[in-house]
């Protein structure tokens, strides 16, 4: 029941989008029409006169224009190439088992099957129309006969010579493939294969075929080059595109929501309890895509590499993190289970053509491996990427200490590169006091500086003692020096260890809790304290 009405209704809303279509159609024929009636008129007799006349001589010309103009947006319409996601073909020889699943779910569906399968590096699987003709080249003589994805043969000369199939592709994401087992990846492709069933209805064809020509025309009339005309008949062109755009766009997007419930309905039948589960790792999945991309993948790319295995990049962290994690007991069993990337006859070779594409898709480099754009494993990774990563920060952070003023070390052998003695030097160097401080004991704090201590009351009601020699007399030489650290700190912090913001949230956080004392790190200090950090005895004692 519930098939058929979201059938129904995305129907009625396809029949909707085609009635637009035939106005736009009737408009553009209305002129030409009443310039035929002015100018039958003139043989019957019956409009006769010079008014009738000057309309004849008026009307007539508006119409040819009207109906060269109209000519002209149809041809942009039809000719224009609908947009197309990017993606890895997996043709058959590639992956038979995989297309035995997609077959044997549409089987069970009682839908038609696609006609070819795709991947793409997301985690999103869904149907894309590639009907039009200039989506691909013509089929060969010696295969247009032969059986296609769901079993059809080609026997007709018209049908000979179309150049696709007619059957959407089924786009599934490269993560889903590696990460989920073979139950679960057919759990989740159930309602998007469901989708085909709607698709081969003709009205919905006829409709989605008008929208994503419209769409492709306003594309072609606001792209130089591609647009067949001078500016103004560009600019004309996308003017009427955007205008039928906005009255069927409500229309079209009704009709795909009738179209997806018609698919989820359908597909409740197809291993309804496991698709429950299988969700659970759909929000796993892309987790762990998104951040594979933008903390491990990035920063390769920004150095003109780009990791040839992302996929089972993504599958060793998820695995490795549901083995650590307590909540995750009870994805240890799905491990032991066939992964989906087994239906595929060279796992390897599609991983790094996706890895690739996702390289081109989210920061824009080459299509083609080259020289300043070569793959690197994980083996090679840590030498390759973060190595690399650390000198260039290191580098960075020099270049800052030679703005400050820091003198290079001379003791230990001679080098040209930055090293790590020179800055753990200039932050462990304690810093000169001035000659009138006075010591009184052998702990290097000044005797006026241990008379000093105060207690001061938190927010929330407890007692917290603060010494004076956490700080500095202001009129003493090491408040110059420790002003001049605060500087170098501040100047360093774009190359700072992130330990450093983790340590003062955790800080406050103590502040803020009862019972909680705050655990003294090294850092620039005074003289015969080892450099504790501001607020710390000698010690370790906040």
């Amino acid at each position: 029941m519930g098939v058929e009405m979201g059938a129904q209704a995305a129907r009625a809303r396809a029949l909707a989008v085609l009635r637009i279509r035939s106005r736009a159609l009737a408009v553009a024929l209305l002129p030409a029409a009443v310039a035929v009636v002015l100018l039958a008129g003139v043989s019957t007799g019956h409009f006769v006169g010079p008014g009738w006349h000057a309309a004849r001589w008026v009307v007539t010309p508006v119409a040819v224009l009207v109906l060269l103009a109209a000519a002209a947006i149809a041809l942009v319409v039809a000719r224009a190439r609908p947009a197309v996601s990017p993606t890895v073909p997996v043709g058959e020889e590639q992956a038979p088992d995989l297309y035995r699943l997609v077959r044997d779910l549409a089987d069970r569906l009682d839908v038609p099957a696609p006609s070819a399968i795709a991947l793409t590096p997301d985690c999103d699987s869904w149907l894309e129309d590639r009907t039009h003709p200039s989506h691909g080249p013509p089929p060969p003589a010696e295969d247009r006969d032969e059986d296609g994805l769901n079993g059809l043969r080609g026997g007709s000369a018209r049908g000979a010579h179309r150049r696709t199939p007619a059957a959407p592709v089924l786009v599934i994401g490269s993560p889903f493939l590696w990460w989920m087992r073979v139950g679960e990846l057919r759990a989740v492709l159930a309602p998007v294969v469901a989708g085909t069933g709607p698709s081969a209805h003709p009205d919905i064809a006829q409709a989605r075929r008008f929208v994503r020509g419209l769409d492709a025309a306003v594309g072609v009339a606001s792209t130089r080059g591609r647009c067949p005309g001078s500016r103004a008949v560009c600019a004309g062109i996308g003017w009427v595109a955007r205008l039928l755009l906005r009255s069927c766009r409500d229309h079209a997007a009704e009709m795909e929501r009738g179209v997806a419930a018609a698919a989820a309905e359908r597909a409740q039948a197809v291993d309804y309890g496991l698709r429950i589960v299988a969700q659970e790792q759909v929000g796993l999945a892309y987790a762990g895509w998104d951040r594979l991309l933008t903390r491990v993948a990035l920063p390769a790319w920004r150095m003109g590499r780009w990791p040839s295995r992302l996929d089972a990049g993504v599958v060793a962290a998820l695995t490795e993190l549901s083995r650590r994690d307590r909540l995750a007991e009870g994805f240890a069993s799905r491990l032991g289970e066939r992964p989906a990337c087994d239906l595929l006859e060279e796992p390897g070779t599609v991983d790094e053509a996706a890895s690739l594409l996702a390289a081109r898709l989210f920061h824009g480099g080459p299509a083609e491996p080259g020289p300043d754009w070569s793959p690197v494993g994980w083996q090679e990774y840590p030498e390759e990427v973060v190595d690399r990563k650390w000198r260039t920060d290191a580098a960075r952070l020099h270049r800052v200490l030679d703005a400050l003023g820091v003198r290079r070390t001379t003791e230990g052998p001679e080098t040209d590169g930055p090293t790590l003695s020179r800055v753990l030097d200039h932050l462990t160097t304690p810093p000169t006091l001035g000659p009138s401080t006075a010591y009184s004991d052998d702990t290097g704090h000044p005797e006026s500086d241990r008379a000093q201590s105060r207690t001061t009351t938190t927010e929330a009601g407890f007692h917290q003692t603060t010494d004076a020699h956490a700080g500095v007399a202001p009129g003493s030489g090491a408040s110059a020096d420790l002003g001049r650290d605060a500087e170098a700190s501040a100047a360093l912090g774009q190359v700072a260890d992130p330990d450093d913001g983790h340590d003062r949230a955790s800080d406050a956080h103590a502040r803020r809790r009862p019972g909680l004392r705050r655990v003294c790190r090294p850092g620039p200090g005074r003289r015969g304290e080892r450099g504790l950090g501001p607020g710390c005895r000698p010690g370790g004692r906040p």
